[in-house]
């Protein structure tokens, strides 16, 4: 079954850019001009979100470096422990609202220094999965097409982040402990 999956895989991109091909052919689109105009817009497009990027790797940075999370992470311990949540993930869900890569290397840590097969990956594994990099997010794509004011788009991420890592914990609780 997984060799079925693995041969279908490969074949699905190959497909996938013969139809558009094949489509642009049948309507007489200028599927080549009409990509290097998108190319050409995607790149103007990553050039004016630059400032965005920077600000928001330099604001990542800041709260690393700073010891927040390790003082967070102190003052947090006796209720963590409490509930069975792993004192590992607490740096997880505190920086996965702002930086993917951040977590990424996190969890990278968290695995490492407990295993893969570990409550404390899988949770971190689950959250994760299960939240997003709203500032990230934000940053990137309100600051490509000139948003400035987005308030309740943050309201609503911080929101839908928290309640992805409380859903993370709950079903974790209840499928690995």
């Amino acid at each position: 079954m997984k060799e079925f999956f693995n041969s279908i895989s490969v074949c699905i991109l190959p497909c996938i850019i013969l139809i558009i091909i094949l489509t642009a052919f049948i309507k007489k689109v200028p599927a080549y001009e009409n990509f290097t105009e998108g190319a050409k817009e995607g790149f103007w497009i990553s050039v004016k979100i630059i400032p965005y990027l920077v600000a928001i790797m330099a604001a990542v940075s800041m709260f690393r470096a700073s010891g927040a999370i390790e003082w967070l992470a102190e003052i947090l311990k006796t209720p963590l422990e409490y509930f069975k949540i792993p004192i590992d993930t607490l740096p997880l869900m505190l920086t996965r609202s702002l930086s993917g890569g951040a977590t990424l290397g996190i969890f990278s840590d968290i695995v490492a220094a407990n295993g893969p097969d570990s409550y404390a990956a899988r949770l971190a594994a689950v959250i994760t999965g299960s939240s997003e990099t709203t500032f990230y997010v934000l940053s990137v794509y309100f600051g490509a097409i000139g948003i400035k004011k987005f308030r309740h788009a943050v309201l609503t991420g911080i929101l839908a982040d928290i309640t992805g890592i409380f859903a993370a914990i709950i079903i974790c609780r209840w499928l690995f402990l």
